[in-house]
């Protein structure tokens, strides 16, 4: 900067500020005003910072919160179904996908699962309950099911393992399981060797079906009975947790479940399923269809996990069994409302 230019600002600015006597009282009151409001502004500016915004919006006035994240989590599934028809879309309809393409990445970039997402969200804790490894299983609001005085809980497809049912047995002391497997005599050792917990499983040789095949003129080894029927039978209208394992019979077994409720307006009387799926042979538009119709019965996937064990112990190049766990949202009980 030239020096003339620096003596012309300077000589611009005022000499000196002069005294407080000599300042005309309108300039005083004014100065007092503008100083008292840069105090209030720095004074704000200094406290703790508010909350932060919430992620959603809450619950409008006399919603109860669990209903209000149903509603949140339905309205984001319904993003995720839009999402999955423009993906079967954009690969040419549901008809001309692979459920298990080979070739090139490019173009084969997906297996069945991907298009069947867990991303609704249950609204309580999420525990993984059994052993590690094939036979435990996701369960949704554990929490809230083990303080009822009566819990209710149907095993289908049993096999030689019951750690699962076991350990829900230890988590809720007042619940009673009821176990359905037409292959084997009883329960597994951690249920059978447990006096405890043995007191509670009730054991029954059964096959389940969407069709009662039982009684005279039925085939004595081969007993089968459906859900409707079996609550019937054992004075029941609520299920808290139903476990389906029943290799490859799930298909027709859950089908028929949900035709038979949907068909007579009904909810499906369960709070929550958990599956083992055995998608063998399955072409993608029929395993589409049927896990729509879950869907439309009102059941939620929350969570999911691959069984490996055939791809490790028989070489099987195809992930084809999952766990999956399901909440229903119709009706109204624990895990989707605050009424209890």
């Amino acid at each position: 900067m030239s020096s003339v230019r620096y003596t012309s600002l300077l000589n611009g600015l005022p000499r000196r500020i002069p005294p407080w006597s000599q300042i005309p009282p309108p300039q005083k009151i004014m100065g007092g005003i503008i100083a008292g409001l840069v105090l209030i502004i720095l004074y704000m500016g200094s406290g703790p910072s508010g909350p932060p915004p919430p992620r959603y919006p809450p619950p409008p006035l006399g919603r109860p919160a669990v209903e209000n994240d149903i509603r949140v989590s339905e309205a984001r599934y319904k993003g995720v179904l839009d999402d999955r028809a423009q993906f079967i879309q954009s690969l040419g309809g549901a008809s001309r996908i692979q459920s298990w393409p080979s070739g090139d990445l490019s173009v084969a970039y997906w297996t069945l699962w991907d298009f069947f997402l867990p991303l609704f969200d249950c609204p309580h804790d999420i525990q993984r309950i059994g052993r590690m490894g094939d036979g435990g299983k996701y369960v949704c609001g554990m929490e809230v099911i083990q303080r009822k005085p009566e819990v209710v809980i149907y095993s289908m497809g049993v096999s030689d393992d019951s750690s699962y049912e076991a350990a829900l047995l230890e988590a809720a002391p007042t619940a009673e399981v009821y176990g359905y497997d037409f292959s084997v005599n009883s329960w597994g050792p951690q249920i059978e060797d447990v006096p405890a917990l043995k007191r509670r499983a009730h054991f029954f040789k059964y096959a389940i079906g969407d069709k009662d095949d039982h009684g005279v003129g039925s085939n004595p080894d081969f007993q089968v009975y459906t859900l409707d029927t079996l609550m019937k039978q054992n004075g029941h209208t609520f299920i808290d947790i139903l476990k389906v394992d029943i290799e490859g019979a799930e298909f027709e077994v859950l089908r028929g479940f949900c035709q038979y409720y949907m068909e007579r307006g009904l909810p499906l009387p369960f709070g929550q399923l958990q599956v083992e799926i055995h998608a063998w042979n399955k072409q993608f538009a029929e395993f589409l269809e049927w896990f729509e119709l879950l869907e439309s019965a009102g059941l939620r996937p929350f969570r999911s996990e691959p069984n490996l064990v055939y791809c490790s112990l028989y070489g099987h190049s195809k992930a084809e069994l999952i766990e999956y766990a399901f909440v229903n949202v119709g009706g109204r009980h624990e895990l989707i409302s605050d009424m209890y």
